[in-house]
């Protein structure tokens, strides 16, 4: 579904992820691996986690932010310090290779305090030959996609799928260089492109929320593993 303007047409992340999850269904016989980037990604993937019968973990990403200017930003950085910079955006600001590195160190300390939070000393998931779907809320310019890529490819998984709700096309056309597959319910070719505007309800989920919503999808996956007795 292609948009040249802007358009809500999701409720919230939950029914955003289930409409994601209906264009995801031939991947429902593969060896598959939700892997969410928190916070927003996580409502999304633990609604195509519920619909494909997968596992679902995290890849925790984060964008750098433009100094004074921290709506924007110059690049990502991932979990296992894999670190994308957006060249184009870091000719026009003119930052200091000093300030470059005091934001990206910056943000490397906060994953690593995010992936405490949320993984405490539990390993990452094994990836190897499975297809692992990267899922985020939305991508505006896509460099936080592409550094949760580049960690995932380490883990050498047999197809890597990039799936999001809504994208902007110039950050479509970033991502599928990295990754076997793009995949949206909407693609925008909208001049300025806000994540927000495609979602009825929207708020930037916090860490609390963020690990609300992963401890449900634990709670869930283990109820639905219990078998009831035997009946005599």
């Amino acid at each position: 579904m292609d948009y040249h303007r802007q358009k809500a047409i999701f409720e919230n992340r939950y029914d955003a992820g289930r409409q994601l999850a209906e264009k995801l269904g031939a991947y429902k016989k593969e060896p598959l691996i939700v892997l969410a980037i928190p916070n927003g990604g996580i409502p999304v993937g633990m609604q195509v986690a519920l619909a494909l019968k997968a596992d679902l973990d995290l890849v925790i990403a984060r964008k750098v932010p433009i100094p004074l200017r921290p709506e924007g930003g110059f690049g990502a950085v991932a979990d296992d310090g894999t670190t994308i910079l957006n060249q184009n955006v870091l000719k026009k600001i003119e930052l200091s290779d000093k300030q470059v590195n005091y934001q990206v160190n910056k943000v490397r300390n906060e994953i690593q305090q995010r992936s405490l939070l949320y993984r405490g000393s539990k390993p990452l998931s094994i990836v190897k030959d499975k297809v692992a779907i990267v899922i985020d809320d939305g991508l505006a310019s896509g460099y936080t996609m592409m550094a949760a890529i580049e960690s995932v490819r380490r883990r050498q998984p047999k197809h890597i799928i990039a799936a999001v709700p809504a994208a902007s096309a110039s950050a479509i056309k970033n991502v599928e260089k990295t990754v076997d597959r793009v995949i949206t319910v909407v693609t925008s070719f909208a001049p300025k492109f806000y994540i927000s505007d495609f979602y009825r309800y929207w708020n930037v989920l916090t860490d609390a929320e963020g690990l609300k919503c992963y401890k449900d999808w634990q709670m869930r996956r283990y109820q639905s593993n219990i078998k009831p007795p035997n009946m005599r």
